[in-house]
């Protein structure tokens, strides 16, 4: 077995700030109005991928594929 990273999780902080929450929320929105409907671009399901290439190969397809069909519904 290969390890390909190592993940550092980080402490929940005892007092969030208010700036946090707000910059969260503006990213939240700008997310939320790149696809009609607020969908996203992955279809349900359960995926497996032989190679993290792979996958990163199909996600990219189906970003591409929502941001033609939002321009698309956008031209209309």
């Amino acid at each position: 077995m290969r390890t390909v990273g190592r993940r550092v999780v980080g402490e929940p902080a005892l007092h969030p700030s208010a700036e946090l929450l707000r910059v969260t929320a503006a990213i939240n929105e700008t997310l939320g109005a790149l696809l009609p409907g607020g969908r996203t671009c992955m279809p349900k399901g359960v995926y497996r991928f032989r190679t993290l290439d792979e996958a990163n190969r199909k996600q990219d397809e189906w970003l591409a594929q929502g941001m033609a069909e939002a321009y698309l519904a956008r031209r209309v």
